[in-house]
């Protein structure tokens, strides 16, 4: 018997347990699955997305270690089972029960725990952004880098998908999408900006100087460093988390390639590694904006 088997006989039986007859479309219930194939975050992250906007249900917990999910919801849990159990990890329901008044007063207050804890990152995310956006758009100009201006468009564009998911923290699933969606074309909108201007300095030529492009980028790559460490742990969230997860990492890339461009630049005394890589901020701002449009409820 594998380990797996052996933690999942820790939970109840779930040939001997009975289901709860279906209850009424009005209440609160909890619903326990037995989930035998899960047994690691990116399991639990599938169940997550593929329940994520399910108007019945109200919120999930998991226990990885005897491979149960318990699912709040109001009504039938039919619509819950059936899709669990297409995603092919051996989901069974185990039962179906009225969740008490403070069972359902308590799973609202870590709820609200966990947004106020969202609210609070996302707060210091966009101080940060803010800031650099400012530092690195001044530096831009002065050092006719389209690496920093690139990179200091992306940061403004990231303010304003950290004030979008700050919006929809504690906010139903749809408009935390709706929010993302809204943040991904504006994303859309200042890297074709980035291009055009990466075109336009390409044609009538520019002279970056290429120690303000590598100290700014240092201090910029450390800014995003920090700023993806606090996602991190809230990386699996509602859509505005994950969006402002892959703005963070993609940000991350753009201020390797400046600081990479400032020594090209240095070495070379072309301006062309600097123009080369404003595009490619460009194009790896699109791409995340492809991904956080491709998010669903």
């Amino acid at each position: 018997m594998t380990s797996c088997d052996k933690s999942c006989d820790c939970g109840p039986d779930p040939v001997t347990t009975e289901t709860a007859a279906a209850p009424s479309n009005e209440g609160t219930w909890v619903s326990s699955f037995s989930v035998p194939k899960m047994d690691c975050p990116s399991e639990e992250r599938m169940i997550r997305l593929a329940l994520n906007g399910f108007p019945e249900l109200n919120s999930l917990e998991f226990d990885l270690s005897t491979r149960q999910v318990r699912a709040f919801h109001d009504g039938p849990v039919d619509h819950i089972a059936t899709k669990l159990e297409s995603l092919g990890l051996g989901a069974t329901l185990l039962g179906t029960q009225p969740v008490s008044q403070d069972a359902a007063s308590a799973n609202s207050a870590s709820e609200k725990e966990a947004a106020s804890k969202e609210a609070g990152v996302l707060k210091i995310l966009l101080g940060i952004n803010a800031g650099m956006f400012i530092v690195e758009m001044g530096t831009g100009l002065i050092a006719h880098s389209t690496g920093l201006i690139a990179d200091s468009l992306d940061m403004f564009a990231d303010a304003a998908v950290y004030g979008l998911a700050l919006f929809a923290v504690g906010r139903a699933a749809r408009l935390q999408v709706r929010a993302a969606h809204l943040a991904g074309l504006f994303q859309i909108v200042l890297a074709l900006g980035v291009l055009v201007e990466v075109a336009r300095r390409f044609i009538y030529g520019s002279e970056p100087e290429s120690l303000l492009m590598m100290g700014i980028g240092l201090v910029a790559l450390v800014a995003n460093a920090i700023c993806l460490l606090m996602i991190y742990g809230h990386r699996e969230g509602g859509a505005h988390m994950k969006a402002s997860w892959i703005f963070s990492a993609n940000d991350v890339l753009a201020n390797i390639g400046v600081i990479a461009a400032g020594a090209l630049v240095a070495w070379t005394g072309s301006s062309y590694p600097d123009l080369v890589i404003g595009a490619v901020v460009g194009i790896i701002v699109l791409n995340g904006a492809r991904r956080i449009l491709a998010l669903k409820a």
